[in-house]
């Protein structure tokens, strides 16, 4: 575990958020030439690396998403956790990365996929141009030690925008700010019932009869909004403040406001943030919905719905919810980033998986995720694979909150090596 923690501490000092990879991406290439892999790079950036005659393929991705003071991360280790002080980590999925060319320096018979722009709707994976030598891919993107997974959701980006017009308003004018909610993933926290930021201002601005001038939400697209800004014009001074928001007064003047300010503030105050329905046979949420952005963008207030599903019907039918709301209150609405659900299927390869982390982890058994992994995408791709997922305990993703347990990232790192010592890699 020693190596696999020197290297992702090398990965943490190389900025990488997503579209921002070039420079991992040089020092992965660079890596795997050293230790006499083949090597590849498609136009999307995914780096392919093989070397003898592959048994398996080890996949993960190499961006990370960007929250608080990310890309410098400060790290620190307390009580057997590393975490990154008030940042995220990137352990999501940069020990996936540093597990890999662990074993790409102890085995000869191995190929691995580094893929890109993951935290973007799986967007490297898409766009992937090789075919791999084996037909067996494990994923190190999962984020429970105890979880083999065998299926994921699928999600869809939809995007509600309505033209900013503007009209002038006099009255009681305020920036208002929420910020340090919790944050998390917007997949596998969802049904925690962790605050979302965004919702919390726009109630707080409708109960007190405000008019938007400006309003800014949320972090990222799979994360869950820990922080939101606006600027609102009041009939008169606030007298009660909630202790959750910071409310600068800027006096009594003029100001611009939105024209459909009450038809934004009622859409993303009736919206149902969250679980929309529960998976009882498999013990996870169904469907659900994040509220994940609300910017300002080429003349648009565009709002960004990003909706997850274990059923292709399940996604459609909140595709359609979703639009019918936001053309109710007079948005436009278009879908981007669309995925396939994966659907749970256990097979001789996943069974290899799980024999092998149970030597570690013992009670591991397997389950699905609602959250996205590329597994799904890469099956797509080619319909021989067979594929499977495991990762260490990681707390928090895509949050400041984020964490990852030492002791599981030694379990999981032995589950590999033991897996590809079996497959005589």
């Amino acid at each position: 575990m020693q190596k696999v923690m020197q290297y992702f501490k090398q990965i943490c000092k190389i900025p990488h958020g997503s579209f921002e990879t070039d420079e991992l991406k040089e020092f992965l290439v660079a890596r795997a030439k050293a230790l006499n892999f083949d090597v590849l790079v498609d136009e999307a950036g995914n780096i392919y690396a093989s070397k003898g005659n592959p048994k398996i393929c080890l996949q993960s991705h190499y961006d990370m998403v960007m929250v608080g003071e990310a890309p410098n991360l400060v790290l620190e280790e307390k009580d057997g956790f590393l975490s990154a002080k008030n940042s995220t980590l990137g352990a999501d999925n940069g020990i996936g990365v540093a597990i890999s060319l662990v074993m790409m320096e102890e085995f000869e018979n191995i190929e691995v996929i580094f893929t890109n722009n993951e935290e973007v709707g799986l967007w490297g994976a898409a766009r992937f141009e090789y075919k791999t030598k084996s037909k067996r891919l494990l994923n190190l993107d999962s984020e429970e030690d105890f979880r083999v997974s065998i299926g994921c959701a699928g999600s869809v980006d939809m995007y509600a925008s309505s033209k900013v017009e503007k009209t002038v308003a006099k009255g009681v004018v305020y920036e208002l700010k929420v910020e340090g909610f919790p944050g998390g993933h917007s997949g596998t926290e969802i049904d925690k019932n962790i605050p979302c930021a965004t919702k919390f201002l726009a109630k707080f601005i409708k109960e007190n009869g405000g008019k938007i001038a400006f309003f800014d939400g949320g972090e990222r697209r799979n994360s869950i909004a820990a922080n939101a800004h606006a600027t609102v014009v009041f009939d008169k001074e606030l007298s009660e403040i909630p202790s959750f928001v910071k409310a600068d007064f800027k006096g009594v003047k003029e100001c611009e406001i939105y024209k459909n300010s009450d038809e934004v503030l009622n859409m993303l105050c009736i919206f149902a943030q969250g679980v929309r329905a529960w998976n009882k046979e498999l013990g996870i949420p169904e469907d659900s919905v994040n509220l994940s952005t609300v910017k300002e963008k080429d003349g648009a207030l565009e709002v960004l719905f990003f909706a997850r599903s274990m059923s292709k019907d399940g996604l459609e039918n909140t595709k359609f919810e979703t639009k019918t709301l936001a053309e109710s209150f007079g948005f436009k609405i278009r879908n981007e980033n669309q995925t396939t659900p994966w659907k749970p299927v256990a097979n001789e390869f996943s069974h290899a998986v799980l024999e092998n982390l149970r030597k570690y982890s013992p009670d591991a058994h397997f389950a699905a995720v609602h959250a996205g992994l590329e597994c799904g995408v890469f099956i797509g791709l080619d319909d021989e694979l067979l594929a499977t997922s495991i990762g260490p305990n990681i707390f928090s993703p895509h949050s400041v909150k984020e964490r990852v347990e030492l002791a599981s990232v030694e379990k999981i790192t032995n589950a590999v090596r033991s897996l590809l010592k079996d497959m005589k890699c």
